[in-house]
């Protein structure tokens, strides 16, 4: 994907990057949350907040911050990594003089991007984001995500169903933008199929 075509603005390409060295030096390592997640909802915010008329400046800020203090609360030094990601995505971008008023977009969309915890998101780039998120969790990408997490955690393939039965299957029905509604229904189709085989080739079909 090329950035220029997205964001024309020489200065604010330059952020932009500027911001994404920065949060890359939050990620000692890949896994579920790593930095390629990241990658994927900033490429997602810029396609969906092109098509739904949003700040793609703000977004694409707002989406390589939103998991900088996810490592932190993986490892316990934190409780929320969205209060603490907004707390130094706000540090970092008032030290490189980003308008207040951006400031506080940025902040809200990385404080509301969880699905599954408050706070709601008001705008629409905080809706983006949200919504970007969660499509990272559905598809070929999702089941993928789901599998590492497995490995990751020492859970097996039935415990790994039931969470696409308890979550992933829910995400399609929570987009709050018509864009990812569309992008969703295609991967929730995938996911559904999937999960189809997957039981059929458990219950011994050859």
């Amino acid at each position: 994907m090329k950035l220029e075509e997205f964001i024309p603005d020489e200065r604010s390409r330059a952020l932009i990057e500027k911001t994404r060295e920065f949060a890359k030096s939050f990620f000692e390592r890949e896994g579920t949350h790593g930095f390629s997640h990241v990658e994927r909802v900033f490429n997602l915010c810029l396609h969906i907040g092109r098509e739904e008329g949003a700040d793609l400046e703000v977004l694409a800020l707002a989406s390589l911050l939103h998991d900088i203090a996810r490592p932190l609360e993986e490892s316990g030094k934190v409780e929320d990594h969205a209060l603490e990601g907004a707390r130094i995505a706000v540090h970092f971008l008032r030290s490189l003089g980003y308008p207040k008023e951006k400031v506080r977009a940025v902040a809200h969309a990385i404080e509301s991007h969880r699905f599954s915890k408050g706070p709601e998101p008001e705008t629409l780039e905080a809706k983006i984001l949200s919504d970007a998120d969660k499509l990272d969790a559905i598809g070929a990408i999702g089941i993928a995500r789901v599998f590492m997490y497995s490995g990751e955690h020492g859970r097996d393939i039935d415990s790994s169903l039931r969470h696409f039965e308890e979550k992933i299957l829910k995400l399609k029905d929570l987009m709050y933008t018509e864009t990812a509604r569309r992008i969703a229904e295609g991967r929730h189709r995938f996911t559904v199929e999937f999960i189809e085989r997957i039981r059929r080739e458990i219950e011994g079909e050859i």
